[in-house]
This record gives C-alpha cells, sequence and structure tokens, in this order.
C-alpha cells in the first residue's frame, strides 16, 4: 500500500522545501512556508540545523502550534543561541557563514529575479507589496531556496521590479554586476522543483511531483520553461511528514 496521505498545496512546498535541507546548515528563512520547511527538516533529518532571522536572532526553537506572524515577533527569540543587532546578522551574512537563504516572492522570472516590492508601473502600481527587508542583501550573498505556488501571473518572463537578485540577465551577468557570491539553488512550487541550467542560468525543471504533467508545468508559466533531461518525479509527502508539519501547525496558519 502506498503511504499517500492527501495534503494541501501549501504542505506540499513546506515539505519539499525541507528535503533539501541538509544538517549542520545555517539557513537565513523568513515567515510562512520557509519557516515551516526549516522547522520541519529541524524535526525530522537535520536537528543541527541553525535558523537565522534578519531581526538579529539566531537558533531559536520554534515551539509546535506557536508560529510567529513575522520574525521581528517576541516568539522567534525563544530559546534562542543569541539576540543581535540587524547589522551584525547581515555582517555574518556578508562574511559567507550563511548557507541558504530561504524565501518567496510574489514574481519570479526565468533567472530567479524576485519582485516583493509592488505590480505594475512604478509610478503608479497597481499594488504595493511589502518591500525588500533584508531579502536583497540575503540574495545578493547566500545560496537562495524560493518557494511559492506555480502560477503564470508569478512566473512572468520579466518581474516589474527587481527586489531580490537571481542571475539577472543569465549568463555571467550576476558576477559582472559584482555579486561573486551566491544565487538560486531551487525554487519549489505546488507542481515541481526547479533548478537553473549552470551556464544560461535559466530555470530548468529537474523534477515533477507526483500526478502532474509537463502541460500543467508550461500553462502555469508565463515563459519557455526548460526541462531536465533526466526529469525526474518527486516522492510525495509522509505520513510522517504531514504529522509533524500538522503538529507545528494546527491550526493552518501557514498551510492552509
Amino acid at each position: 500500500m502506498t503511504d499517500k496521505p492527501a495534503c494541501t498545496a501549501s504542505e506540499l512546498l513546506a515539505v519539499m522545501s525541507a528535503r533539501l535541507l541538509n544538517d549542520g546548515q545555517i539557513v537565513f528563512a523568513g515567515v510562512g512556508i520557509p519557516l515551516l520547511a526549516v522547522t520541519l527538516a529541524q524535526r525530522l533529518h537535520a536537528p543541527s540545523l541553525t535558523i537565522m532571522f534578519e531581526g538579529g536572532v539566531i537558533g531559536p526553537f520554534i515551539e509546535p502550534g506557536k508560529l510567529p506572524p513575522s520574525t521581528n515577533e517576541q516568539r522567534c527569540t525563544r530559546k534562542a543561541n543569541m539576540v543581535l543587532p540587524i547589522t551584525d546578522v547581515l555582517l555574518l551574512l556578508q562574511r559567507g557563514y550563511i548557507d541558504i537563504g530561504f524565501m518567496g516572492g510574489a514574481q519570479i522570472d526565468r533567472y530567479g529575479n524576485l519582485n516583493s516590492s509592488f505590480i505594475g508601473d512604478p509610478d503608479k502600481p497597481k499594488i504595493r507589496l511589502p518591500g525588500t527587508g533584508g531579502g536583497n542583501d540575503i540574495s545578493s550573498l547566500a545560496n537562495m531556496i524560493v518557494a511559492m505556488k506555480h502560477e503564470k501571473r508569478r512566473f512572468v518572463a520579466e518581474v516589474d521590479f527587481v527586489t531580490s537578485p537571481g542571475f539577472l540577465t543569465g549568463g555571467t551577468s550576476r558576477i559582472d554586476a559584482g555579486l561573486v557570491t551566491g544565487g538560486m539553488f531551487r525554487v519549489v512550487t505546488d507542481l515541481a522543483l526547479i533548478g537553473f541550467d549552470s551556464e544560461s542560468r535559466q530555470m530548468s525543471v529537474l523534477a515533477l511531483h507526483e500526478g502532474v504533467t509537463r502541460e500543467q508545468v508550461l500553462d502555469n508559466t508565463g515563459f519557455d520553461l526548460a526541462f531536465d533531461d533526466t526529469l525526474a518525479v518527486t516522492a510525495p509527502p509522509s505520513s510522517d511528514e504531514l504529522a509533524v508539519l500538522r503538529e507545528l501547525d494546527p491550526e493552518q496558519l501557514y498551510t492552509a
């Protein structure tokens, strides 16, 4: 009998993202799916993973059922190793101590550039978004994992604004711009797991989630998207993964 319990799209994102994290890594995480994924990884296979928040918190313990609505909220400091000034945490980032930056975004393009600032004309935007916070610093200096729902309005040919840089215009453009470290590592969606070509730096689908077709992915993407020659299928979330996830977020604040 196959262990394939039903799950929401957000639960799928959290589980698939958690599987990308390794024990011992230091991860800059935002609230929502990124925080849920890193906490899930800690509980299941990466007990020595260290969570960092841009507000200055290093190594907090996230209590089940008490997920914070913001990284500046006091629940983010429970059992933390240290609470530093924001500038000191960003200094650690500049010195290369952070393995992974983990965030979401409103728009992403084929080179992994993220927009979380506004939608539409910059002089007269249709929607104003939260903005960068520490997103630009993190994506400029760390290897990035992005988790977001796979929708054509989000996967666009060109983002309305580059809040957090990916590989800019592809090829060597990121390095040419002076961003010599970090870059996009993986994009996790509710349809697929996506990487980036080592030369062109364009997105390439590495794996589809069980039951998803190439056509579904293409129909929900606003640009031509390549597929890896060894395209795989991910294993669905297990009962154990979903049980821990639902203990962490019993009211589905992040996973509805």
